[in-house]
């Protein structure tokens, strides 16, 4: 920790909101010494050694509970959530060349840099891309599952959306006789 960190920590801690609202006539003097690591102490208690700090109305600082300092050192973070809503959960998609259209949707639209993946049946078919619509091909008729992952710019998995089983329906190429 440097000095002129130290120096704002211990000014937070003797700024006490019952001090803060004194007028200027009730102010305690604050004195300040070095300890042996260089390191300032403040003090309203005079030691030997010790420098009286002018204090200036402009150099006051207004008292800050640890609950303020918690909210504001903490920051937000954002919660994605992705989805798929076509082809619909338990939809069937009739469609003999088997194209199969995709649409996520991702809430709140993602930042730049982020990239949408989408998996059938557990293999990555799409994507990277920078967003969540997709084409498939030739798909097998059958049951499927999709799945979308919203990676941030370092590749780091951000939200993933809930599975989505569709059917696949084709007309069959055996022929009657």
């Amino acid at each position: 920790m440097n000095q002129s960190t130290a120096l704002v920590l211990c000014c937070l801690c003797l700024a006490t909101p019952a001090g803060i609202a004194q007028e200027k006539k009730d102010d305690k003097p604050v004195f300040v010494t070095v300890d042996k690591n260089n390191v300032p102490v403040f003090s309203d208690n005079p030691t030997p050694g010790a420098s009286q700090l002018q204090l200036r109305e402009g150099n006051r600082m207004a008292a800050i509970t640890p609950a303020e300092i918690s909210q504001q050192s903490t920051p937000q973070v954002t919660q994605y959530e992705v989805g798929i809503s076509k082809p619909e959960q338990q939809g069937t998609v009739r469609e003999n060349n088997g194209t199969v259209y995709v649409s996520g949707k991702v809430s709140p639209v993602f930042a730049q840099g982020f990239r949408v993946r989408l998996f059938l049946d557990g293999q990555l078919v799409g994507g990277p891309s920078g967003n969540a619509n997709f084409i498939l091909h030739n798909v097998e008729r059958g049951e499927h599952q999709l799945v979308l992952e919203l990676s941030d710019q370092n590749g780091k998995i951000i939200a993933t959306s809930p599975v989505t089983t569709f059917y696949m329906h084709r007309a069959s190429v055996i022929k009657p006789k």
